[in-house]
């Protein structure tokens, strides 16, 4: 099948109870670029002025919200719909984590199947009846002490594994601030060949044997640092200042 720009889930509310959780699910639909918002026979009726208000920056999304009376509508022309639930209530169906789940649903996405995540409502969560129309089911690891998740953290939750299945952010690293930038190869090998040369002059890399280990291990230690640029310059100035002494002797001829 051509792959395709993978349409995001959408995320489907059945009998949500409170209008306060309908609207932290739209603000963390926004936070992880899911638009597409259902609500299946909402308790308090809608619109719902609590899930206005707290779905502040996420307005468009709640005003979007399209409401069902039957959940069967709702996932009508959806192809691939996962039910989040931490009880499966003996419907034989796959056991997926979020992490697991938004890679698959991610790669049917891009083959242009059209996917919805499932919750239930706050109070007891989805019924047989709700889970048996979903394809497989999402279990939101917990701790065993406390398993119970507000509906607005598990649609948080599930939309943040959506987004980080194709997020290319590295896992570590290092903000130089607007006024720095990380140093460049020439930049570092003349600190290494200034620090060095000052060394040697002071008789510390010795003896001749261990000098080319010592310069490795020198170099080493330093490039774990990942310095910036002004950082090197900082360095340089102190190896400056420490081998002709100028603040020392500033320091010594003070009363």
């Amino acid at each position: 099948m051509t792959s395709v720009s993978p349409l995001p889930p959408a995320i489907i509310l059945s009998r949500p109870q409170l209008g306060e959780n309908i609207g932290a699910a739209a603000r963390a639909m926004a936070n992880f670029g899911l638009t597409d918002l259902r609500l299946v026979a909402p308790r308090d009726g809608w619109p719902n002025a609590r899930a206005f208000s707290m779905a502040a920056g996420a307005l468009r999304i709640v005003e979007g919200a399209r409401v069902f009376e039957r959940l069967e509508d709702a996932l009508s022309d959806l192809e691939l719909v996962y039910a989040t639930t931490a009880r499966t209530r003996g419907v034989a169906k796959a056991v997926l984590t979020p992490g697991a789940a938004a890679a698959s649903l991610r790669q049917k996405a891009s083959e242009g199947v059209r996917c919805g995540l499932l919750f239930g409502n706050e109070r007891s969560g989805l019924d047989n009846e709700e889970v048996a129309l979903a394809q497989a089911i999402i279990t939101i690891p917990t701790s065993p002490d406390f398993a119970s998740l507000n509906l607005g953290q598990a649609v948080l939750l599930n939309a943040y594994e959506w987004l980080r299945s194709a997020d290319g952010t590295p896992a570590v690293r290092i903000d130089y601030g607007g006024l720095a930038r990380p140093a460049s190869n020439a930049e570092l090998q003349y600190l290494f060949t200034h620090l060095e040369d000052e060394l040697l002059k002071a008789g510390f890399l010795h003896p001749p044997d261990r000098v080319g280990q010592m310069k490795l291990n020198l170099r080493a230690m330093l490039q774990r640092a990942q310095l910036s640029d002004q950082e090197v310059r900082t360095l340089r100035g102190i190896i400056v200042a420490l081998t002709r002494g100028k603040h020392r002797r500033a320091m010594e001829n003070e009363p």
